[in-house]
């Protein structure tokens, strides 16, 4: 446990040995690497920064949004997301797209997409495959429900087909298209390796090729030899895995790293006095944090205590430390200007100390709790889980705070991951999504409990309104039913919605960078 008597004292000085360490160990991968190796002088190349490795480059079994930064360059979808400020799509593979009527969408694809490894040219069929592979139950996807509503592919021609729906899913245009879920492969590589692969791909179509993983420290990306479309600026993307913001922050000011999202708390001095030679972008988030809540733990089994724990996180002290004053609270895990946000949660952001300790009491925790809670050892976390603890003992919940790695964190909640599920508590999480409300709630229904259900929630209102939300095409109705949806996250007492952060970059004037509205890059389009 944190020894809470000398937090304020040693806190700065404590912040800076952990950033220091990082560099140590987060940077060493990185300042070996200079942005212009002596022995390729005449390569262009990018030096990026990822908050976390690469975990698998298999669309069916994608687990973040790194995945999908690499897979975005070496594969191809029928649409993609558009760079700018406003969320729109952009044709890619796809010659055209047609929506038909709710349940069908013809396309044709643009012919000489050529598969590497000698697998020969994109086809519909392989569009067929792609796709229908993902909802296969045999297949087991984790993110099959990223194709929601998909009956089959029905193929017209070479390059012609129909996605055939069993009933209309508006989050499509949105989310399963344009993203992780979108990516076409090669039907015969895919097969030659027994129908699944892993962060090793048996054939890519995109522009970049991988040249090279070293895992937990870059993904290096050359050109791939047989792309015909637009050619690429850079000959080569080199994307280091520093986790630390701070850490990267020092690989960006030492010139050993291009583009990297930067920490809130350097926010405002960026503003200030930006590096020499660089420019800051801001950008709103679709991320979401919160505090979850194992309801299915012996010690959390009573919604009084639930309730206890959520009344006394005190949302604005955590904002004010871990984030700076630069991020607003969430009310929820929709972010403001989507479908769905809901204006105000149903608890105040602030503690009420005197509630909790009531609600302890009659749920028989008058003498206290000892309760632990498990975090990414990441300097917004670990101040954020600091301040969790200094609040929460004011009403006698003595928290106890568990550091992880990023490798050893995603696989906390996942049954097939082991065991230690079961000794889950509370957690701060932070999820990605897409600009539609249905990729925040899919994580949360029954059937993720024990693959991305942490909190091991179950409500079968919550359920039902999440697959009505699916074919709703009045965006009015949809968005009370998501609303409703974040009530009764919120009134299970397995939720405190902390934030949404924002996203912040710096980057290199001699770049122009593409980012979607969240600034999520898109590096087969960087400039």
């Amino acid at each position: 446990m944190f020894n809470l008597s000398f937090l304020k004292k040693t806190f700065s000085a404590g912040r800076r040995k952990l950033v220091m360490s990082s560099a140590l160990l987060g940077v060493m991968s990185v300042v070996s690497l200079p942005i212009v190796e002596a022995a390729d002088s005449d390569l262009k190349i990018l030096h990026s920064r990822s908050f976390t490795d690469i975990q698998s480059l298999d669309p069916a079994f994608y687990t973040a949004a790194t995945d999908e930064d690499v897979m975005g360059a070496i594969y191809n979808k029928l649409i993609y997301y558009k760079a700018g400020k406003d969320w729109e799509w952009e044709l890619q593979a796809a010659k055209s797209i047609e929506q038909i009527d709710d349940t069908h969408i013809a396309f044709e694809l643009k012919p000489g997409i050529m598969f590497s490894n000698g697998f020969g040219e994109m086809t519909a069929e392989d569009v067929k495959f792609s796709y229908e592979r993902i909802i296969d139950p045999e297949l087991a996807s984790p993110v099959a429900s990223d194709w929601g509503t998909l009956d089959h592919v029905e193929v017209t021609g070479k390059y012609t087909g129909v996605i055939v729906l069993k009933e209309a899913f508006q989050p499509l245009w949105n989310i399963t298209l344009p993203y992780a879920a979108g990516n076409i492969l090669s039907k015969k590589a895919v097969e030659s390796v027994g129908g699944k692969f892993g962060s090793k791909p048996p054939a890519i179509s995109g522009p970049f090729q991988i040249k090279e993983w070293k895992p937990k420290q870059v993904v290096i990306l050359e050109r791939n030899p047989l792309w015909t479309g637009k050619m690429p600026v850079y000959d080569e993307i080199h994307i280091h895995q520093i986790d630390d913001e701070k850490t990267a922050e020092i690989a960006f000011e030492a010139g050993d790293i291009d583009f990297t999202r930067i920490s809130l708390s350097s926010l405002q001095n960026y503003r200030d006095t930006p590096p020499k030679d660089s420019l800051l972008s801001e950008n709103p988030s679709l991320f979401y944090v919160w505090v979850g809540i194992n309801q299915e733990n012996s010690k959390l089994l009573d919604p009084k205590v639930r309730q206890a724990i959520q009344l006394s996180i005190d949302v604005p002290s955590i904002l004010a430390a871990a984030y700076f004053d630069a991020a607003d609270a969430a009310t929820g895990i929709i972010a403001p200007g989507l479908t769905g946000h809901r204006e105000k949660s149903i608890l105040a952001p602030a503690a009420d100390y005197a509630k909790a300790k009531q609600l302890l009491n009659e749920a028989g925790y008058g003498s206290g709790l000892d309760l632990s809670i498990d975090i990414l050892n990441k300097s917004t976390f670990v101040t954020a889980a600091q301040i969790m603890q200094a609040t929460m003992a004011t009403v006698g919940i003595r928290l106890t705070v568990n550091l992880h790695e990023s490798g050893s964190f995603w696989a906390l909640g996942s049954e097939s991951s082991g065991d230690r599920w079961k000794n889950i508590e509370l957690v701060m999480n932070r999820f990605s999504m897409t600009p539609d409300p249905y990729y925040a709630s899919q994580w949360f229904v029954e059937k993720q409990v024990g693959v991305w259900n942490w909190e091991r929630f179950r409500n079968q209102e919550f359920d039902e309104l999440h697959e009505k939300a699916l074919s709703e095409s009045s965006e009015p109705k949809r968005s009370i039913m998501y609303q409703k949806m974040q009530d009764i996250m919120e009134e299970s007492g397995s939720y405190r919605f902390i934030t949404h952060e924002s996203t912040p970059i710096i980057y290199r004037n001699a770049i122009v960078p593409a980012l979607r509205p969240d600034g999520t890059p898109l590096y087969r389009s960087f400039q």
